[in-house]
């Protein structure tokens, strides 16, 4: 993603892609969207459930960026925030709706719930290399991600929670101001 900084065209081809193949999944299957968690059902239960965790992560983003970033607030962080989500959305897609969801329904060997958390917190951890700080932070964000997908499997809620905080905790916590890396060529 880092290379010769075309993260807007890397971030941009990877949501084409995944737009593209779940368009295709639901041509060959209606219910695709369904059975991955893109629906109205138990939305409200789940960012009822994530409130308290989006809430508290921001809070300790602000007041970690208070105290030690050097990043003033610009109108970027807004337009972030807003979109942010989108990306987040595909990220949860990609782990819950695919992997996780592939997993457990492997028929022929039984996979303890528990190891496919920790399998796929521990793969989305690893897809935040090298920031041994997000990475420790998305491990047990996941883990959290992953067990109340299993509860509601609502990806719409999930991935706007891992928007918000990951807008919060890289602009405030790690100094990053996305808009500029994306277009940095422009």
């Amino acid at each position: 993603m880092d290379w010769k900084n075309l993260r807007a065209f890397y971030t941009s081809g990877v949501i084409l892609f995944w737009l593209i193949y779940i368009l295709y999944r639901v041509k060959t299957n209606p219910k695709s969207l369904h059975i991955w968690g893109f629906k109205k059902e138990h939305f409200k239960q789940t960012i009822i459930y994530l409130i308290p965790i989006i809430f508290i992560s921001i809070v300790i983003s602000v007041i970690y960026g208070s105290y030690n970033s050097k990043l003033s607030f610009s109108w970027h962080f807004i337009l972030i925030f807003l979109l942010y989500p989108c990306w987040g959305i595909i990220q949860q897609f990609m782990m819950l709706g695919i992997i996780s969801h592939n997993l457990i329904a492997i028929s022929e060997v039984k996979i303890n719930r528990f190891f496919i958390i920790f399998l796929v917190s521990t793969l989305f951890s690893l897809i935040h290399y090298p920031s041994y700080v997000l990475m420790i932070f998305a491990f047990f964000l996941e883990m959290v991600f992953i067990t109340v997908y299993l509860k509601w499997r609502n990806l719409w809620a999930i991935g706007l929670a891992h928007g918000w905080i990951a807008t919060f905790i890289l602009y405030f916590v790690l100094n990053r101001d996305l808009w500029s890396e994306l277009f940095v060529r422009f």
